[in-house]
């Protein structure tokens, strides 16, 4: 199903003029009919959804995922649009769309959670430091500067520029300053699992004391000295499928028992 051609004028270029096709997906009932036309409605404003993304590229985030983070605000635009309260569709998608994307920003693309407060102070200094950027050729802005053009105090520019390095995280693989080759993930210590170990030792010990002589033996032979189901077969005088079961039942009642004791 194709919706109309574009037949006047919109901000957009490549924009169609879908109203009466809007109006047909408002009086269609759930079914393939209506998919088609939503489906179809999707593709034709597709390409303002991704020239909505560009905008936004050049801040951490591919352009890839630009363009399906504004798809999907495409998506909720067009399964929200009320064709009845009077506005052209393109007017209810762009700021839809914009938001989409700015969200997937502010709840995705920060390495530490910053409140909002702080994160305007971060739009409104960078926003400042790059238009005073056109005026000051040769060297960067002052804090003062920009405090006096975003009428901000010299303070708030001090967070906000903080917060500018809260956006993206230093990769573990980069170099550390004065290494020759030194990342800064070999100097992150980590989980020792000898603990881990002792843990695991000190919760099954009152357990393996409870089992009977020669379960605890066979336990011994196997786990402490190595040897195989047959070898232990041998020295006991039971067949190997003996031992097996004889394992099992062990491996069985030593994890009921420490699940229980756990929870």
């Amino acid at each position: 199903m194709r919706v109309a051609s574009r037949t006047k004028q919109h901000p957009h270029d490549d924009a169609p003029d879908t109203a009466d096709a809007f109006g047909r997906l408002a009086r269609l009932p759930e079914g393939p009919e209506r998919k088609a036309l939503r489906d179809e409605l999707i593709r034709v404003w597709l390409p303002m959804a991704e020239r909505i993304a560009v905008r936004f590229r050049g801040r951490g985030e591919t352009l890839e995922d630009l363009y399906q983070v504004a798809a999907l605000g495409l998506v909720k635009a067009v399964d929200h649009y009320d064709p009845a309260r009077g506005h052209a569709f393109e007017a209810y998608a762009v700021p839809t769309v914009t938001g989409e994307i700015k969200r997937h920003f502010r709840d995705h693309m920060w390495t530490l959670h910053v409140p909002r407060r702080i994160q305007d102070l971060r739009n409104r200094v960078r926003r400042a430091a790059k238009e005073l950027a056109q005026t000051t050729p040769g060297r960067a802005p002052t804090i003062a500067e920009i405090a006096e053009y975003a009428h901000l105090t010299t303070g708030e520019v001090c967070t906000g520029m903080e917060a500018l390095e809260c956006f993206s995280a230093l990769s573990l693989e980069a170099e550390m300053p004065g290494t020759d080759g030194y990342a800064l993930g070999d100097a992150i210590g980590g989980p020792d699992p000898g603990y881990d170990i002792v843990v695991d030792r000190v919760a099954v010990r009152p357990c393996l004391q409870a089992l009977p002589d020669r379960e605890r033996t066979i336990l011994y032979l196997r786990f402490f000295r190595g040897m195989t189901q047959s070898r232990i077969a041998q020295q006991l005088g039971i067949s190997q499928m003996h031992v097996s079961r004889l394992l099992s039942g062990c491996f069985a009642q030593l994890r009921e028992e420490i699940l229980a004791e756990s929870g």
